[in-house]
């Protein structure tokens, strides 16, 4: 199957550079995409008019929690969280129990439409449903292949609700493995013993993935550290080989000091930044400084809007980040360099947005970074291919039926907020 986009103005994501063409697009993993000066004679399943917009690559998002979709308007916690331990102790902690395999499901399906709607082809997730452990990782994989998004999921493993749950977790993600590509999944350092670390580590290692982590998000996260092991977060994820794997990647990584950004700086780690979440749980601001740029951007659960990000990081980051214009477009899209780093299949060139973007003033290659800012939005948004495949076109979902997906969805939170 193929696709031919005719009368386009296509963006490269690496170079910037504006070429006014036709593309034909092949559909699979391996698709090639081809800029064709003349089309006349060139023969497609699907033919569709971009005169006036714009193609460039999708986008994807370098850390989500899926199962966080249905919180939206969900009960106020029984008590209002006066700390970040206690955000998680009320709210997310409370919420993931209660999850089951319909709650699971709908949860991937919402975080899949949307994602597809704002442009994202590719998601990076970490998920927990600590009393629906085995089987969950397979059914989110089935969700998002289902609209058409392409995954890296994971299991968070943690000790917190007990360590016959942190070996559930550590099977789930092996069981998944063997069939998937996947990543490692850990809460945090403050709720993962040595003994659960190390069999992570192992995991890790023999399935020749990486860690995916949420780090020093809090200073709660350093103080246990300091307590318990005598160290500080990163340090101790150096010494268990955390650091080692360029599949790895650290979330937040907001207190850190100049030792710990010198170890993430020399290692293969990756660091996912989340703006809008640190601001809503009032842990802090991420500061790039001396952490080189293996940067990417994530939503941490809060949408999945990979644009609204990146601007976010971008004004958040005025105050307390050395973001630049350029660094703010090389953080949003150094998530495609990491998953080709690592030979993660699903973000190929044929993973393709096409933004019907009715600015007032010209775009072009010179000033593509203001209109980056401060112009472009998800609204904009009108076709989406992935892998070759037309999973948005006009707004409208092609693989599902959105109506059906939101009357599940609504239904199983209700069924959740119930439970809360």
């Amino acid at each position: 199957m193929s696709i031919l986009l005719k009368n386009t103005t296509y963006i490269d994501w690496n170079t910037l550079s504006f070429t006014h063409t036709d593309i034909l697009v092949e559909e699979g993993l391996h698709g090639k995409l081809t800029l064709i000066d003349d089309s006349k004679s060139i023969q497609a399943d699907t033919i569709i008019d971009c005169k006036g917009q714009f193609v460039t690559k999708s986008f994807a998002v370098g850390h989500h929690h899926a199962y966080s979709a249905l919180s939206r308007g969900m009960p106020a916690p029984a008590k209002s969280p006066e700390n970040f331990y206690e955000v998680l102790q009320y709210i997310w902690w409370n919420l993931d129990k209660k999850l089951d395999k319909e709650m699971v499901e709908a949860s991937a399906l919402a975080t899949a439409v949307a994602s597809a709607k704002a442009g994202s082809t590719f998601v990076i997730d970490h998920h927990a449903s600590p009393n629906f452990i085995e089987g969950s990782l397979e059914i989110m994989a089935k969700a998002f292949e289902k609209v058409g998004v392409s995954h890296l999921l994971c299991y968070e493993i943690t000790d917190r609700d007990g360590l016959d749950k942190a070996q559930a977790g550590l099977d789930e993600t092996e069981n998944y493995m063997k069939n998937h590509q996947a990543l490692v999944g850990l809460h945090a350092s403050f709720t993962v013993g040595d003994d659960t670390m190390k069999k992570s580590v192992d995991l890790m290692e023999k399935y020749d993935s990486g860690i995916h982590i949420h780090v020093a998000e809090d200073g709660y996260d350093q103080d246990h550290s300091l307590e318990h092991y005598g160290k500080r977060v990163v340090n101790r994820l150096q010494d268990f080989g955390v650091l080692d794997s360029s599949k790895t990647i650290l979330g937040h990584c907001l207190h850190l000091d100049s030792a710990e950004k010198e170890l993430i700086n020399h290692s293969k780690a990756y660091i996912v930044q989340n703006t809008e979440s640190n601001l809503n749980n009032n842990v802090g601001y991420f500061n790039a400084e001396a952490l080189g740029n293996r940067i990417i951007l994530g939503t941490d659960g809060m949408y999945s809007d990979m644009l609204r990000s990146a601007q976010a990081a971008f004004f958040v980051g005025q105050g307390f980040d050395t973001i630049t214009y350029p660094s703010s477009y090389e953080r949003f899209r150094n998530v495609h360099r990491y998953l080709a780093q690592n030979a993660f299949t699903g973000d190929g060139a044929n993973n393709l947005v096409v933004l019907d973007y009715d600015t007032p003033t010209e775009m072009n290659a010179n000033n593509f970074l203001g209109h980056f800012i401060f112009g472009l939005r998800a609204s904009h948004v009108k076709h989406v291919l992935s892998n070759g495949e037309l999973i948005v076109k006009n707004g409208l979902l092609q693989k599902v039926d959105e109506t059906e997906i939101q009357a599940f969805t609504k239904e199983q939170g209700k069924r959740l907020w119930e439970r809360l």
